[in-house]
């Protein structure tokens, strides 16, 4: 299949998509500023995902950047430039917002993200890695919430972090703001794998579509809501769900489609 470039982001600055094989591409284009987070960026993110959630030619997400650095996370120059300005408490709470509603919508996104980490994750920009459902990366990045060391928190990927990776792990890394490196991030669970750097986008594609094929778009999709949703219940109620989601996938088209083919020794092609 060709590019597909979709027509409503088309005149975006920051952001490009593009669908390719049912692998929709959201790829960071800010290079000269290191990808970093203004207000701009994250709406242009936010229309992004929203448009690549709606794309019937895309089954499985990958967030990429352009560039050295993959994001460093928030616009520093921005918030100074509010400061001069005398911003108060309402305008930086919308900005919080803002950044708040685009990690929960990607944590909640009805598709697999997965994060093409080329180069360096840090502050807000480490906390788009984590908030993807896998995560490449290469040797030479790194990663860090380093948040602390400006007077600014990691607080709204704090939400996020402490469900991937524990308590201990977490505070480790926020309260310490410490930059670790590539292997340091897989040890911790920050991404699932380190490849290397001319690899990289190999090794996405062929994850990416090897969900694409081997497995039923709607099971992953009730999966990752799922897992979303679970640690907020008590026991009872999460095993309730679960049984409830269990018995509407047995009723599901996919269900009697993956099950015969199984039965029947024939491979099953999802995408």
């Amino acid at each position: 299949m060709e590019n597909m470039p979709t027509q409503e982001l088309e005149e975006l600055r920051y952001i490009s998509y593009e669908s390719q094989d049912a692998i929709g591409y959201i790829t960071l284009n800010r290079p000269d500023k290191r990808n970093a987070l203004s207000y701009d960026v994250v709406a242009e993110l936010k229309q992004a995902f929203e448009v690549a959630e709606d794309d019937e030619h895309c089954k499985v997400i990958v967030l990429r950047a352009v560039g050295d650095v993959f994001c460093a996370g928030t616009d520093l120059a921005s918030i100074q430039e509010q400061a001069l300005q005398g911003v108060g408490y309402p305008d930086h709470l919308s900005d919080s917002a803002h950044l708040m509603q685009l990690f929960h919508q990607i944590y909640t996104l009805k598709k697999i993200v997965i994060g093409q980490v080329q180069g360096h994750a840090l502050a807000g920009g480490c906390g788009l890695a984590t908030i993807c459902d896998f995560a490449f990366t290469v040797p030479d990045a790194q990663f860090g919430y380093t948040e602390v060391k400006l007077g600014l928190l990691p607080a709204i990927v704090s939400v996020f972090l402490v469900r991937k990776i524990g308590e201990a792990r977490t505070k480790q890394l926020l309260l310490t703001g410490d930059v670790i490196s590539a292997q340091l991030a897989a040890d911790f669970g920050l991404v699932n794998f380190l490849v290397p750097k001319e690899e990289l986008a190999d090794n996405v594609y062929r994850f990416a579509r090897r969900l694409c094929v081997e497995n039923s778009g709607q099971s992953m999709e009730i999966t990752k809501e799922m897992l979303a949703r679970l640690p907020d219940m008590a026991l009872e109620d999460s095993l309730r769900y679960a049984a409830q989601l269990n018995a509407e996938a047995r009723s599901s088209n996919d269900c009697r489609r993956g099950v015969e083919a199984f039965l029947n020794k024939e491979k099953i092609a999802w995408d």
